[in-house]
C-alpha cells in the first residue's frame, strides 16, 4: 500500500461531512474514542478475542473526526501531526515522556 498523507485524507473527508454544527466532530471524537476503549475493555474483561478489524474501523472514525476538526479550523492535519511528533521528541530528549501535564 502506498503512503497516504494526512492532508489528502482530511481533504477526502469533505465529501462525507454532512453536519451543520462545527461542534459535531469535537463531540463525536469523544464518542468514537469511547468506542475504541469499549472494544479493548470488552477484550480485557474476557469477552473473547480482540476484534481487530472492528478496532481499525473505530480508529478510522477517530481519524475522521480529527480530520474534520482540522478542516473546520483551516488547520493542516499534517502540520498538527508534525507538531505532535516535535512535542514528543522534545519530551523524550528531556526524559519527561512519562508523567502528566501539558507543559512538562
Amino acid at each position: 500500500m502506498s503512503k497516504f498523507s494526512f492532508d489528502l485524507y482530511a481533504e477526502a473527508t469533505d465529501s462525507t461531512a454532512i453536519y451543520k454544527n462545527p461542534l459535531y466532530p469535537i463531540l463525536g471524537l469523544a464518542g468514537e474514542a469511547g468506542e475504541v476503549a469499549d472494544k479493548v475493555a470488552k477484550h480485557i474483561r474476557g469477552d473473547g478475542e480482540l476484534d481487530v478489524e472492528g478496532l481499525k474501523k473505530e480508529l478510522g472514525d477517530v481519524l475522521w473526526m480529527v480530520a474534520r476538526i482540522c478542516r473546520d479550523n483551516n488547520w493542516s492535519m499534517g502540520e498538527v501531526a508534525k507538531i505532535n511528533l516535535a512535542k514528543l521528541e522534545d519530551r523524550k530528549q528531556r526524559n519527561v515522556l512519562q508523567g502528566s501535564g501539558d507543559n512538562r
